[in-house]
């Protein structure tokens, strides 16, 4: 369908990829897969048009229909949520106003019969083609699939400029789907969406008939749904066929045969390269060793990439706290609405965690998640109830807001020495050379940050103190896979107590070993893994059916 040849690009002295090929056929579903700054965003603006390419080409047949999801949203206002994804319809929109045009001019008593007759031929046709296209149940397919993205009835008439940029974000992306492209290319589509929204969206995509090209930080979601892999990385595009988990196994064993082939290589030259050494001063090898200079000269050197090592850490060990970390009984919190109306989160809400449990948080979006971790973090009172933190606990607590008390005129290395001012200039590379900061990057000022070099920050910050109740509120937002990798062995190796909120299921699932959902209003407790509570959620589900 789309065929992508030879392509290179370059900016600056900075060279993206050379020579990269790779299509996208019909109904196939690929992720679009590599380091940060390597070129993804940049292969979807080349398929759309918004760049083109140094040398190489890009073909698909005329017709094609492309829908591009990217971070970069259009500024929203004027039109109420829904208004703005069904004008995202394209043919559809044209002909809907057409309809409404052709009904205003038949609605004029004084229209001559000659021209009534002309615009009643062309309404006819608009009407055909309206229905042939699935005008007619456009708006019931807008409002599904703004529901599944979690914005519900009650705000589909809510003008779009009181959204606030994370939804505005699911606005946009519903306009890609309510398109339904041939092809839909998708920037990280999962950013932004909570753990019911990214199922929903992973159902449409299983269902969708067109084909996919997608980069995505949630691997559970890439393995889910995608059947090849294009990797940008190292100046080269490299095709996988499998999913997320087989390309890096399939990669691991592709670097293991490049370092064998590149020694051997080896061999072979330095052999040449003694014997060009050895006779080069006699006539008589004289043309063997012309040949052999010459059959080096065309020999093209295999290159092993230069990947990140990976640093290990040694994490400050936490005093021992008491075994019961956190208990709390029949709590309750009631938020005040700007309208002066009462809100309740939940109530009743009883539980106890203990030492070294790894507590997942869940629930839909608005359910009280965060506010049961600020309630335990003590950065917000409950309404009513009896809260207790344990003997000798030390709480280290993630937010989303923690990102804003970062100093935007600090490096990273003056960041964290003012969280942990006795610590040697050594250890805090170290710490940082564990979170990806390494050499140079760690001299970054926080100002040119994005959003995930600012957790990765953050984190590293909390985790170099001793303490021993981790409270993480969607620390896994923003951050890449690689970096989601290293926050989930220091999870991992933490040696406390961690209670999470997260939508990244892969996560949860390596690390959880009790369940906390917030489900109408009502807190309910699971002793197992994440797929136990999975599979009892889901059949407690099923029985009230």
């Amino acid at each position: 369908m789309i065929h992508i040849s030879n392509i290179s690009k370059q900016y600056g002295n900075k060279i993206l990829y050379k020579n990269g090929t790779f299509q996208i056929n019909p109904g196939e579903k690929i992720g679009l897969v590599g380091p940060n700054g390597a070129g993804k965003s940049t292969i979807f603006r080349i398929i759309v048009n918004e760049e083109g390419p140094d040398t190489g080409t890009i073909s698909k047949p005329e017709k094609t229909v492309v829908g591009y999801f990217s971070q970069n949203i259009e500024e929203m206002k004027g039109k109420s949520a829904l208004q703005e994804v069904i004008s995202s319809a394209g043919k559809i929109s044209e002909l809907q106003q057409k309809i409404a045009h052709y009904e205003q001019q038949l609605a004029d008593p004084n229209l001559d019969e000659d021209k009534m007759t002309k615009i009643l031929e062309a309404y006819g046709e608009a009407q055909g083609d309206f229905e042939r296209l699935g005008g007619y149940d456009l708006e019931s397919r807008a409002q599904e699939i703004l529901t599944g993205l979690g914005i519900g009835p009650e705000d589909y008439h809510r003008p779009t400029e009181s959204f606030s940029g994370g939804w505005k974000m699911r606005i946009a992306l519903a306009k890609i789907l309510l398109m339904n492209p041939d092809v839909l290319l998708m920037d990280e589509p999962t950013n932004h969406l909570d753990l019911e929204s990214i199922i929903w969206l992973e159902e449409w995509i299983r269902q969708f008939k067109g084909s996919v090209l997608m980069t995505s930080h949630d691997r559970d979601f890439m393995n889910r749904l995608v059947s090849k892999i294009v990797e940008v990385a190292y100046q080269a595009i490299t095709v996988y066929s499998g999913n997320y988990d087989f390309y890096e196994k399939e990669k691991a064993i592709r670097k293991e045969q490049l370092i064998a082939a590149a020694k051997r290589q080896e061999e072979m030259l330095a052999k040449e390269e003694e014997f060009i050494a050895r006779f080069a001063a006699r006539a008589s090898h004289a043309a063997q060793v012309q040949s052999r200079v010459k059959k080096l000269e065309k020999i093209d050197r295999i290159e092993i990439p230069i990947e990140e090592k990976e640093i290990q850490f040694d994490w400050p060990t936490p005093p021992r706290g008491g075994d019961e970390v956190v208990k709390f009984e029949n709590l309750e919190k009631v938020w005040e609405t700007p309208e002066g109306k009462q809100k309740l989160v939940f109530k009743n809400a009883s539980a106890l965690v203990k030492r070294s449990d790894r507590v997942a948080v869940v629930g839909v979006n608005g359910a009280g998640k965060s506010t049961l971790l600020k309630i335990i973090a003590n950065h917000t009172k409950a309404t009513s109830g009896f809260i207790q933190i344990g003997s000798s606990i030390d709480i280290g607590y993630f937010s989303q807001n923690s990102l804003d008390v970062l100093n935007p005129q600090n490096t990273i290395v003056e960041e964290i020495h003012t969280h942990i001012p006795t610590a040697g200039l050594g250890y805090i590379r170290s710490l940082l050379g564990a979170f990806k900061f390494s050499g140079e990057e760690a001299d970054k000022k926080i100002s040119i940050l994005s959003g995930g070099e600012k957790s990765r920050v953050v984190l590293a910050t909390i985790l170099s103190k001793p303490v021993n109740l981790l409270i993480l509120d969607e620390p896994t937002n923003h951050l890449d896979i690689t970096s989601r990798e290293v926050l989930l062995q220091a999870v991992k190796n933490f040696p406390g107590t961690v209670l999470i909120v997260s939508h990244d299921r892969f996560f949860l699932r390596e690390i959880t070993t009790r369940v906390f959902e917030l489900d109408k209003n009502v807190l309910n407790v699971y002793d197992g893994t994440w797929d136990y509570y999975l599979e009892k959620s889901e059949r407690l589900k099923a029985n009230k059916h």
